[in-house]
């Protein structure tokens, strides 16, 4: 890869491709996705082997996955990037796979597959997708689904068709 495209791949990934880690903790919430999160951050990444396939217009990151902007980090075997080339680089969607782990703070999501349509401004983990939280909260589902233009998150899918989680409650004091 050139210098000159690898600069291009490096400024097209600053946008908010860790976005995941963001989902809510319920079946349906409004959510403050990506709330406080610089997404014009730069992106740093790493992987055993990164490859250009230009015909196909994306970028395939293989072997130990690990992208980082500001405090979100995407962890993943391998994760292709699409993009269209007209006259520069712009990503159209993000797809993790393999033991897909996406954290921020206290946050963690996993899944089998995690994928980030930017056109529709969609997050989607699927295959065993949890997230959990610092405090305890819990969330589980076959499917995991946050809306970035509604702030809505929604999951489905679980065993048996359903979805389970725990909620932690607040201590009171006194009692």
């Amino acid at each position: 890869m050139t210098p000159a495209r690898k600069k291009l791949f490096r400024v097209a990934l600053t946008v908010p491709v860790l976005g995941l880690a963001a989902l809510g903790a319920s079946p349906q919430i409004e959510a403050q996705v990506l709330s406080g999160h610089n997404s014009d951050a730069p992106v740093d990444y790493a992987a055993d082997r990164i490859e250009l396939q230009d015909k196909q217009n994306r970028v395939v990151l293989t072997g130990n996955v690990d992208v980082k902007q500001a405090e979100l980090r995407l962890r993943a075997a391998r994760t292709v990037v699409n993009f269209t080339n007209a006259g520069s680089m712009q990503i159209q969607r993000i797809t993790a796979s393999g033991g897909v782990v996406v954290t921020r703070s206290d946050e963690v999501a996993t899944g089998d597959v995690g994928i980030y349509d930017f056109n529709q401004k969609i997050i989607t983990m699927t295959g065993n997708a949890t997230i959990k939280r610092g405090n305890g909260d819990t969330l589980r589902g076959g499917r995991l689904v946050v809306d970035l233009k509604s702030g809505v998150s929604s999951a489905s899918g679980g065993q048996g068709g359903r979805v389970s989680g725990t909620f932690s409650v607040p201590k009171q004091n006194g009692n």
